[in-house]
């Protein structure tokens, strides 16, 4: 910044009748803004704690304890991360009819989750222009508009003021003084894939074709555009939640290693050990992840899932399991996805949402492979419960004023290291 502050008086000085000004204020507040920011974050946390957290993974240590601890530190965090890029809020299949409507609150911000009659989801600030009432406080089906239960302002499902019943008097509905287009609602910009919703709540985030290029990039030689699809959501035993005293941070953390197999899935170990796993780091640096080349076909007799029909045969034994920064996990095999996203509640306080697939309407909901679906299910909920007591732990062990953040192995905690460094980058 100081570079900046001095080139700028430098070209002021070489060209005095340059109207430079202009410029020399806009580096002005840059620079202050940034110190502004830096210190609002350190007097929450030791920023040389955070900064730490870049060294090469040999010398780094893990996120400051802050980092899981403190409210204060959330509600920059909300800021920073959860509102300045890419974050899931929930899968279309929750929300599959026209009207279809959901509350969700990210951390203290209500919002809504609808789709429309053009059967585009939409994502709203659940507020009302008119006094700022919360519009909706339940998963409901709306007929044809979104209704305030204050003074019954009404919007249709493009989020457009239609209604304004007695605004300029009794049974007068219009008034010349009020121009409906200036309070409608305020829409949320919004991308669905692989029936993932995904918010960004300020809008400076790159694109989302763009954020999301590198994993497709990298599944190509798994999936396709048209492969992406063919994933149909199970009904039956297709999803389940769990309610954990945690950070959200750690179950990322968590997904990220195939380090705690042996300890913590015994069973899991038996058939797919950390010696067949590999690690994933997506660059740039929006994922990281495990591989697995162990992975076998959930079957009963000779009963299977159908597959994806591009996936290259010589790697039907392999499954990834990606987290894509901040608060989405994913599991891709040869015959069925699931997404594992993250609800945060407090700074100790996470819900956890499992969502399955299958390729297929047959596979996802079909009564021939019910049972095998049953199976599926209970496998993967037996895996994520086991889960539970570890991040639990960790988030218990965070108390203690001796834990520097935690040492990294240079071997088993590549990705894992990885996702700490772009929160600490996203912080700064």
């Amino acid at each position: 910044m100081i570079i900046l502050f001095v080139k700028a008086v430098k070209e002021i000085q070489q060209y005095p009748k340059r109207n430079l000004l202009p410029k020399m204020m806009c580096v002005i507040i840059f620079f202050v803004d940034q110190n502004h920011k830096k210190k609002i974050l350190s007097e929450i946390l030791d920023i040389k704690k955070l900064e730490n957290v870049n060294k090469p993974i040999q010398a780094a240590n893990g996120l400051p304890n802050a980092c899981y601890t403190s409210d204060e530190y959330l509600a920059y965090e909300r800021d920073r991360v959860f509102f300045n890029k890419w974050t899931v809020v929930g899968v279309g299949s929750s929300i599959p009819n026209p009207g279809d409507a959901k509350p969700y609150n990210l951390l203290g911000i209500p919002l809504i989750l609808i789709r429309g009659k053009d059967m585009q989801i939409r994502v709203f600030h659940n507020v009302c222009s008119h006094r700022g009432f919360k519009l909706l406080d339940k998963t409901c089906n709306l007929k044809n508009v979104i209704r305030c239960p204050y003074h019954s302002w009404s919007y249709d499902f493009e989020g457009n003021l239609v209604a304004t019943p007695h605004i300029g008097g009794l049974n007068k509905h219009h008034s010349e003084k009020f121009d409906k287009n200036k309070s409608n609602l305020k829409e949320i910009k919004t991308k669905v894939w692989m029936d993932i919703i995904f918010i960004n709540i300020n809008s400076n985030e790159i694109e989302f074709d763009e954020y999301i290029k590198p994993l497709e990039q990298r599944w190509s030689k798994f999936i396709n555009k048209n492969d992406q699809e063919l994933i149909v959501h199970s009904n039956d035993y297709g999803y389940f939640n769990l309610d954990v005293n945690c950070n959200w941070k750690f179950a990322i953390e968590n997904y990220c290693e195939s380090y705690h197999l042996p300890t913590i899935h015994p069973e899991l170990n038996k058939v797919s050990n950390i010696n067949d796993h590999y690690h994933i780091q997506g660059l740039p640096n929006r994922f990281a992840g495990q591989g697995s080349k162990k992975y076998e076909q959930p079957a009963k007799g000779n009963k299977k899932f159908n597959t994806f029909p591009d996936w290259e045969k010589n790697m039907l034994k392999n499954s990834e399991y990606i987290a894509l920064f901040p608060n989405v996990m994913i599991g891709l095999h040869v015959d069925h996805f699931y997404v594992f996203w993250l609800e945060p509640l407090s700074i100790s306080k996470t819900k956890e949402h499992m969502q399955m697939y299958y390729i297929g309407n047959n596979s996802a909901n079909g009564d021939e492979l019910k049972d095998l679906r049953k199976k599926n299910a209970r496998f993967w909920k037996d895996v994520m419960t086991e889960d539970v007591d570890a991040i639990e732990g960790m988030q218990e062990g965070r108390n203690s004023p001796v834990y520097n953040g935690g040492n990294f192995s240079p071997v088993m905690d590549q990705p894992t290291h990885q996702f700490h460094k772009w929160v600490a980058n996203s912080l700064i």
